[in-house]
């Protein structure tokens, strides 16, 4: 077996790890992430709100409000050297009655001891003004401008891209299956193809990080995956809301929200329900109900029957604390948890790196600024959005740009080919959809998706019946018939 050496092992390659990963990446250090996916952002991060939440609902004095606040105020930034969309839309908790407005000027007060700038609460006329589709009978509403919307798996890519560019060593499809501690001390993390001799390791392994800290023999928290579920609805509706508008929160959720995407979709969602099954991420007829009925609470005008998906997410709920893990583990002070990170744990992110990073000083690791670190990342040149004459130029510097794969979302050949040769591999059909929209429209990968096969056996070597859909046993083609061998065969001239 192989045998490598770190200076810190990262466990975990959503937005939380992808984030350590990056932040780490500034100085002089040897760094793995490792995944058990075979991409970044396939837990967590792939399927939540996308909303970069304000700080005004966590409780005073938690990790999740201290970095809640932190975490949005560097989130422009980041996304600007990332070339990662960001929209500062603001937010709304809105009152559907007039019982409820107390509770708004809790949030207030709340929001004001978190350090959260700006909030105010408005009336029904100011409220309308800016949300006119919003239920009429709405009485009022918490404003809190600074928050907004990110594309979360983009983010995460974009950091793992980055962090990759300047010396990150990134294994995929490397589940972490042992983790060595000696005289108190973790000595290496075990993959099935790799022993990585380490002096630190970063625990942000989601939904699975209690399970990587028993490890260590660390017992003091478990992860309880708390299901949501949405509808997505089509574009052309995404006029209808803004901003997230929230419900009056409960004590266990912020509620069955409306809310526009980075991407111009309408999403509502989610509802929330604990369960013990990690990989449970079905949806319910039960479940998606209840997501619609609140939903028009909100909204009585959403489009029903233009809802063009849906599906579930599950977040990573620590007990007993419900906040974030951070810190050491005890008696093991060289590995350093990042887990529990449910909502906000998205907008924290930035923020969770930061601690992770000093918590790791602390614990003896010498930090050495790298000279030559690059914070920026180019991402995809996307051809949706650039003007007419920007189009032709794209098309007359490279043809592929011509030739549009994903009709309902204008992706072209010229995307989905810089995404299969990126930093960061991109082996599956949920890895190119990620990161171009290829598959993400009205039709739901209908028409693109033979299209999209083609390429990626064309571009990484690989025969149709090797494509598989989020790696394992998802193949899209068990065989060739007699006709697909010849197509194939033909090449380009078929």
């Amino acid at each position: 077996m192989e045998r490598l050496k770190a200076d810190v092992v990262v466990i975990g390659a959503g937005v939380t790890g992808t984030a350590v990963a990056r932040e780490l990446a500034r100085y002089q250090l040897k760094v793995f992430l490792v995944e058990k996916h075979p991409d970044v952002a396939c837990g967590c991060t792939k399927a939540n709100t996308a909303i970069v939440h304000a700080g005004y609902d966590a409780t005073p004095g938690t990790w999740k409000a201290k970095l809640n606040v932190r975490g949005a105020a560097v989130y422009p930034q980041v996304c600007r050297e990332l070339e990662v969309e960001f929209k500062p839309t603001g937010s709304l908790v809105v009152a559907l009655a007039e019982d409820q407005v107390p509770h708004l000027y809790e949030l207030l007060n709340r929001g004001y001891v978190n350090g959260v700038p700006d909030l105010k609460v408005i009336g029904r006329d100011e409220l309308l003004a800016k949300e006119p589709y919003v239920n009429p009978k709405a009485v009022a509403a918490l404003w809190a401008p600074t928050a907004g919307l990110v594309n979360p798996w983009g983010l995460a890519i974009a950091q793992a891209e980055n962090a990759a560019e300047n010396g990150v060593e990134v294994l995929l499809g490397a589940p972490v299956v042992g983790i060595d501690v000696t005289d108190g001390l973790v000595t290496a993390v075990q993959t099935p193809d790799v022993i990585i001799e380490t002096r630190y390791v970063v625990n942000a392994g989601g939904r699975y990080s209690d399970e990587i800290a028993r490890m260590v023999g660390q017992d003091d928290f478990r992860i309880v995956p708390r299901k949501g579920e949405y509808y997505v609805f089509d574009k052309r509706f995404g006029y209808m809301a803004n901003c997230p508008l929230f419900p009056v929160p409960t004590a266990i959720s912020k509620g069955i929200l409306v809310t526009p995407s980075v991407d111009k979709n309408l999403l509502i969602g989610p509802n929330a329900q604990d369960q013990e099954d990690k990989e449970d991420l079905d949806t319910t007829a039960e479940g998606l109900q209840e997501v619609l009925s609140e939903a028009l609470t909100m909204m009585p005008d959403l489009p029903v029957k233009d809802a063009i998906t849906n599906f579930a997410g599950l977040r990573a709920v620590a007990r007993p604390s419900n906040d974030f893990v951070l810190g050491p583990a005890p008696g093991v002070p060289n590995f350093i948890n990042a887990a529990g990170i449910q909502s906000p744990g998205l907008t924290s992110a930035p923020a969770v790196a930061e601690v992770v990073r000093d918590y790791l000083q602390m614990a003896g690791l010498e930090l050495k600024g790298k000279k030559k670190f690059n914070p920026f990342r180019k991402g995809i040149v996307t051809f949706r959005d650039k003007s007419h004459e920007e189009q032709a130029r794209l098309i007359q510097e490279d043809p592929r740009y011509g030739q549009i794969v994903c009709r309902c979302e204008t992706v072209t050949e010229a995307e989905i080919v810089q995404a299969l040769n990126r930093p960061i591999p991109c082996t599956t059909i949920d890895g190119v959809k990620r990161r171009t929209r290829a598959g993400m429209g009205r039709c739901q990968a209908g028409f693109c998706t033979p299209r999209v096969v083609e390429i990626m056996a064309r571009e990484l070597g690989l025969s149709w019946d090797e494509i598989t859909k989020k790696g394992g046993a998802s193949r899209l083609l068990l065989g060739q018939t007699k006709c697909s061998a010849a197509v194939k065969g033909a090449g380009k001239d078929a």
